[in-house]
């Protein structure tokens, strides 16, 4: 996806060519930062009208599951003061308790999460390897090297510059305006904040560093680590990182590399292509059909539990159980491998999921998809988490009365309603979900585009000011 014209325009001085005025091009950001966000494949006015590319099906998946993360997080953050954290993570009929929400296929539109961020990965494997795969079978070796020089030398600042920006606005709220967070406790001083956050910032974006990645200001970013060691792992083995050595998100890169490459044979004649799989050709409808629902069963292994034993005790996964390789510590992520693999081979192969990746909403969300990831974790601690008190949602810890039992029970709503679907969960979202999308597109426009745009600069200006003549696959991933 590429930069809007308004995120090109903000990089040069809030907006306009270069004739404009210093006030005018202020006025111009001052209206670009207040307007509500356009929905369709674009923010940009100019490429309204511009038919899609042929894997924007990837756009719309991503933010698609881009929402799912947000609405398990919110699902899972309002239901954990009334002990309901346990249904949502484990299987249909787990402890006699059935509830819809927890139903096969439809347990992945309440705590799908795991399952996005699988779905992640497999995406950026496929974007991140289909140009250099491209250019090694037209036999442009040169700019293949090129390419993947590129690439590398990027992805660092393309997903760390709007982490280091989004987290310090953050943690420097809570001391400019008094907030207080249930997962942050401030330290006693601004400076004594800031010192936290750069050593633990300093420690989690260091590639090799040993350990799960993990940064207390915004917790959920842990899988933005795994997404750049695993974008350095893509000419790698599936097998190893799944069966071998517990590496679940490398697997999930590499097999989607291989899904590009082998869509790129596809194209090519029969010769090419595994004459096996072009036979299959013939069956793709039933095949594909088959395979999304195998891949929908699967994305909704229960996560409440790393054990395998307990695994066992849930209803329809015994046999399922023992499929797990001795490598995999985390259980759900072996699983999640083969549904999110299926999940994103069938999109493109079946019209009608096609057509809703594709759609204008699922683009847009596309769009703002890494800022929303990065900002609903906040927004979640700080604004939900008092809406959710006012309505009725009330953790009775010490502490959280201490901080926020002011909020409590405000404006009371019913519970009535089956679980996760609740009239007390829901009203709180027709102002949660709009600010969300909201600030996410603001980050979009005015942190996460101008890191992009600020990565290829600099990478051009190591190589002395020479022109780049590749396309930029960056901003897919």
């Amino acid at each position: 996806m590429t930069l809007s014209d308004d995120s090109e325009g903000l990089l040069s001085g809030f907006g306009g060519g270069k004739g404009e005025f210093p006030a005018k091009k202020m006025l111009r950001g001052i209206k670009s930062l207040f307007s509500w966000p356009r929905f369709g494949p674009s923010s940009s006015g100019s490429d309204a009208g511009k038919p899609l590319r042929p894997t924007a099906y990837l756009d719309g998946l991503r933010g698609f599951a881009a929402f799912l993360v947000y609405w398990h997080h919110n699902i899972l953050w309002s239901h954990a003061a009334s002990g309901q954290y346990a249904i949502f993570e484990n299987a249909w009929g787990w402890d006699k308790r059935y509830h819809f929400a927890t139903l096969p296929f439809i347990r992945n539109f309440f705590s799908g999460g795991h399952m996005a961020v699988a779905m992640f990965y497999v995406i950026s494997g496929y974007v991140l390897a289909v140009k250099p795969l491209s250019l090694i079978d037209a036999g442009e070796h040169l700019k293949c090297a090129d390419n993947v020089g590129s690439a590398l030398f990027r992805r660092w600042f393309r997903l760390y510059l709007p982490i280091i920006i989004t987290t310090f606005v953050y943690m420097t709220s809570w001391h400019a305006l008094g907030l207080w967070t249930t997962h942050n406790e401030p330290e006693a001083t601004y400076g004594a904040e800031v010192w936290k956050w750069y050593v633990e910032l300093k420690n989690f974006s260091f590639l090799f560093k040993e350990g799960a990645p993990w940064i207390s200001v915004n917790t959920h970013l842990w899988s933005i680590a795994l997404e750049m060691r695993g974008s350095i792992m893509i000419y790698c083995l599936i097998f190893y990182f799944l069966y071998i050595c517990d590496g679940y998100y490398g697997a999930l890169f590499i097999s989607g590399m291989l899904q590009a490459d082998l869509d790129l044979l596809s194209r090519k004649p029969d010769g090419y292509f595994p004459s096996f799989l072009r036979q299959l050709e013939r069956h793709k409808t039933t095949i594909y059909h088959g395979l999304f629902v195998v891949g929908m069963l699967l994305a909704g292994v229960p996560t409440f539990s790393q054990k395998v034993e307990d695994l066992r005790k849930s209803p329809g996964w015994y046999y399922l159980s023992y499929l797990k390789p001795q490598a995999v510590r985390d259980y759900k992520w072996f699983f999640l491998f083969f549904a999110a693999n299926m999940i994103v081979a069938c999109i493109p192969r079946l019209p009608w999921l096609r057509r809703f990746f594709e759609s204008r909403f699922c683009q847009y969300l596309g769009h703002i998809s890494y800022a929303l990831y990065l900002v609903h974790g906040p927004l979640l601690e700080t604004l939900g988490d008092r809406v959710y008190f006012m309505v009725g949602f009330v953790r009775l810890a010490e502490r959280d009365m201490l901080h926020i039992g002011k909020y409590a029970n405000l404006f009371p709503l019913s519970k009535a309603g089956p679980l996760g679907l609740e009239i007390a969960f829901l009203v709180p979202h027709l102002l949660l979900l709009p600010i969300n999308l909201y600030v996410a597109d603001l980050v979009t426009r005015f942190v996460d585009e101008p890191s992009v745009k600020f990565a290829s600069a600099f990478y051009k200006k190591t190589l002395g000011g020479q022109e780049e003549k590749q396309v930029d696959v960056m901003r897919l991933a």
